[in-house]
């Protein structure tokens, strides 16, 4: 499939594993299988949802491979090319691209402490790489440093990075840089990781959205997204609440690492939808368990997630 100017909702898949750490292919087959007919306009392989960082080289290919063979292109497939320093981030773009992707994220290096200038060398390097498009992925989070505005829009105009996706939490810079890119000519397709503002985010100007909890609710975002397009502010508002309420299932690990009570939660919520067969993490991170993953059951159920999957398990 040939990248045009994507939007919409491109959910940034999770990565099932076995009770024994290995990737869960039927799965994640299933997983992405779902988030296509929910009415998703891409997904992204290898992001934080991802467990990226937990990843070996062999289990980041195996998951590639999956996704683009049960994709079959019917929405672009862009997957994550993060690493420690701009050689490796390179190297992953390579084995990216030769398993079919469409278009791949890369970070600033996430363990060097680069300059500014230093960054911007790193994504040139990384676009001269890359026979497909460029997204910048802005998490500061994860590697303690916030891509510019400047920086992301020269580069755009320039031709080297084809989009955004910001996971800085900061709204104001996304407001700013929305504002900077028009006044460019919008060379930069922008994408917000936000999962609980998508609809204040679209209206302000964002080019889609990649939600880790789509995963446990492609559906409830898809609509969210047609009401926008539709400039029914009201209703994309009304399908953001409800979605703000199921977002409550992050928020039920207190004391645990961000990855176990975020991605975790979502794994609880999906296997109790059957989309997976396990809420296994990536080896340290304990999967949640007992009266956590009871109440992120009943907020998942309260959302209406739960009832139609078990009337069709019972006819069957």
């Amino acid at each position: 499939m040939t990248l045009a100017r994507l939007r919409g909702i491109v959910p940034p898949v999770v990565t099932p594993f076995t009770s024994e750490g290995d990737v869960d292919v039927p799965s994640l087959e299933r997983v992405t299988d779902h988030l296509v007919a929910s009415g998703v306009h891409g997904v992204f392989v290898l992001g934080s949802t991802g467990e990226v960082a937990y990843l070996t080289d062999d289990q980041r290919d195996l998951v590639v491979r999956t996704v683009v063979r049960t994709v079959a292109g019917r929405v672009p497939v862009l997957a994550g090319a993060i690493d420690l320093t701009s050689a490796r981030v390179v190297e992953q773009v390579r084995r990216a691209v030769a398993a079919g992707v469409d278009a791949v994220v890369a970070t600033a290096p996430v363990y060097a402490i680069n300059d500014a200038a230093e960054i911007e060398d790193h994504f040139r390097a990384v676009a001269a790489a890359s026979e497909v498009p460029v997204f910048a992925y802005d998490i500061p989070v994860r590697v303690k440093v916030k891509l510019g505005a400047d920086l992301l829009v020269r580069l755009g105009t320039e031709g080297v990075l084809a989009g955004v996706k910001d996971s800085s939490g900061d709204d104001v810079g996304f407001r700013r840089l929305v504002a900077a890119n028009a006044a460019a000519g919008s060379p930069l397709t922008l994408f917000t990781g936000h999962e609980v503002v998508v609809d204040g985010m679209l209206l302000l100007g964002a080019d889609g959205v990649v939600p880790g909890l789509a995963n446990v609710d492609a559906a409830g975002y898809a609509r969210l997204w047609e009401r926008a397009e539709a400039g029914d502010w009201e209703g994309a508002r009304a399908e953001q609440d409800r979605l703000a309420a199921l977002f409550e299932i992050v928020f039920q690990a207190a004391g645990r690492s961000g990855d176990a009570a975020g991605v975790g939660a979502f794994k609880v919520a999906m296997q109790r939808q059957g989309l997976i067969d396990g809420a296994t993490m990536a080896f340290p991170v304990r999967a949640l368990e007992g009266e956590v993953a009871e109440r992120i059951e009943a907020i998942t159920r309260a959302a209406g997630l739960l009832g139609a999957a078990e009337a069709a398990a019972a006819v069957l």
